[in-house]
């Protein structure tokens, strides 16, 4: 059986508050995504305004497409907001 080794660099406890994500792979999806979900939330409400009201799929389905991927979109934005401040202050 093999001795345990002491780590070189102890932990503190407070790894999870001061844990770090990439920042890279966020920056990356969110400019993929940001406009991909703000056309997919043009194209739903286009699609909803047009449909007619007893067509496949219901115009009430589509709207919930178009706020759920508005929802989506402010989500992309806000996180590319939050990764472009942090590199600037932290790179």
């Amino acid at each position: 059986m093999r001795r345990a080794r002491t780590p070189k660099v102890w932990l503190s406890g407070t790894e999870a508050a001061n844990a770090r994500s990439d920042l890279k792979l966020r920056f990356l999806l969110s400019v993929l995504f940001l406009p991909f979900f703000a056309l997919c939330t043009a194209g739903f409400a286009v699609w909803a305004a047009l449909a007619s009201p007893h067509g496949a799929p219901s115009s009430g389905t589509l709207v919930v497409f178009a706020v759920g991927c508005g929802v989506l979109t402010a989500v992309a934005a806000a996180d590319l907001w939050v990764v472009v401040r942090r590199r600037r202050t932290e790179l």
